[in-house]
């Protein structure tokens, strides 16, 4: 394995957390607005959303936390094997590897939660009653 293999994953790797941080801004913002808006009492379908953000924001602590493991071993595959610590430098290429993976899983099971945000405001929307317009 050359030097460059791991050098291949960084521009991946700075995009996918460049990636976490948007999603965890949108969050935070989210949230926010949230707590602006219902004020001092909160209405159940809040109480629904709550439960689901604060899993959200768990994850996307996860997958930022497996996306920089990734980043550091990836790096430090580089140094192994720019110093000829072939071994070592597959070995933390292979854990640069695995971290990404759990990453990115952890990432696809967030998407999940998000569409399950999204059903619940459906729902919400599909009770409010219809108003025709005509009228």
């Amino acid at each position: 394995m050359t030097l460059t293999t791991p050098g291949l994953l960084f521009p991946a790797i700075s995009l996918l957390l460049l990636a976490y941080t948007n999603r965890f801004l949108v969050l935070a913002q989210l949230i926010r607005e949230l707590n602006a808006r219902e004020g001092e009492s909160i209405r159940p379908l809040v109480v629904a959303q709550i439960a689901n953000l604060r899993k959200r924001i768990k994850l996307i602590r996860i997958m930022q936390v497996y996306g920089v493991a990734s980043f550091l071993m990836c790096t430090l595959s580089m140094f192994a094997l720019f110093i000829e610590f072939n071994t070592t430098g597959i070995i933390l290429f292979g854990l640069s590897l695995a971290c990404l993976t759990l990453s990115l899983l952890t990432s696809l099971y967030e998407i999940h939660i998000s569409c399950d945000a999204i059903e619940i405001e459906l729902r919400n929307i599909e009770k409010k009653p219809l108003v025709d317009k005509a009228e």
